[in-house]
């Protein structure tokens, strides 16, 4: 597949600054499969579109204070986004600007060293690096929520780019689609005879690397660690039918059942052609055009992607990470389940 066949007109004025508020309030384009036409609703909605039998799953990873504004012993400002940690300390990364960061260079925060900086990992531009001292106190006294880039506006509430369940800190970015959740959403899904189940996928480059490649099989996807409770590998044994919230999930339990693995890493790269073994329906946001979430998802509903977005641009949907989201049936064609 080509990729510019996932190229659509996303104007800024349709990219979300803020949350919806409350969480629940954000609007939710219902597609029931290729025979029925999209229906307008609200993610408060969701349990009156899950039934007994369902099972619910949901990403509860935290994200990091992974953005790190530093400077060089110079003066020069130096940006880090820590991505992953890897072996002896050092963590993968985004330093920009990196070519003017040398291999061994150290980087401060007010008046000492806190970092030192490595060498590159490939050629997307990650470099190691090595906190000096512990991580997460580096975080903690250094760090900052990473927003998306085309989100320019600040937060009033950093929480709100956390999802309600958020249990770990693993994440430099947020699974999305599982911010329209409240508690009560979440009670009343279990109401409607859904079960919830977690899992924890840490979101890093994966995830958010823009596809570069012109065909869709270049693409290179960088690897994210997942692990799955034994608990929720039973429940989607046994489901009717399994509801995955955002992508991350789709991705992790995909993998999982591709290897059968329940924890490790996985660089799947879900594109069309590919055949799901476990998801059934998924909860998402809208995404970037030539992205590979856009490439999952039209593996996972076909062509008609296209029409749903279509009609969700038309009628003034809020897209990416802090917009609305849509409800979709996986395409009947695309399936190795029983």
């Amino acid at each position: 597949m080509r990729t510019e066949e996932l190229h659509y007109e996303l104007h800024e004025a349709a990219i979300a600054q803020q949350p919806a508020e409350p969480r629940d309030s954000s609007r939710l384009l219902v597609d029931r499969g290729p025979a029925a036409p999209p229906e307008h609703r609200f993610t408060r909605d969701l349990p009156d579109l899950l039934s007994p039998g369902d099972v619910l799953v949901v990403n509860d990873s935290r994200v990091m204070s992974a953005r790190l504004r530093l400077r060089k012993a110079t003066g020069g400002q130096v940006e880090v986004l820590l991505l992953e940690p890897g072996d002896d300390g050092w963590w993968s990364a985004l330093v920009r600007p990196g070519r003017r960061v040398q291999p061994g260079a150290e980087l401060w925060f007010e008046e000492q060293p806190v970092l030192e900086v490595g060498g590159r990992i490939g050629d997307d531009g990650r470099r190691w690096v090595k906190p000096i001292g512990d991580a997460d106190a580096l975080m903690d006294r250094a760090g900052e929520v990473p927003l998306p880039p085309y989100v320019t506006e600040e937060l009033a509430d950093v929480e709100r780019y956390q999802t309600v369940y958020a249990d770990r800190p693993v994440s430099a970015a947020a699974p999305t689609a599982g911010l329209h959740f409240t508690p009560t959403v979440l009670d009343r899904c279990r109401s409607a005879g859904a079960r919830v189940c977690q899992l924890e996928l840490a979101v890093g480059t994966a995830t958010f690397t823009p596809v570069m490649a012109d065909d869709l099989d270049d693409h290179v996807m960088h690897t994210e660690t997942y692990r799955i409770p034994e608990a929720t590998v039973a429940a989607c044994v046994r489901a009717e039918r399994v509801v995955a919230v955002g992508t991350t999930v789709v991705r992790a339990l995909e993998s999982a059942a591709a290897t059968g693995s329940a924890s490790g890493s996985t660089d799947l790269f879900i594109k069309p052609g590919h055949q799901f073994a476990v998801v059934d329906a998924m909860l998402t946001n809208f995404h970037l055009p030539r992205s590979s979430l856009l490439a999952l998802l039209a593996a996972f509903v076909g062509p008609r992607w296209r029409d749903l977005y279509a009609t969700a641009l038309d009628e003034g949907y809020r897209f990416l990470s802090l917009g609305d989201a849509m409800f979709c049936t996986r395409n009947p064609g695309q399936t190795l389940r029983s």
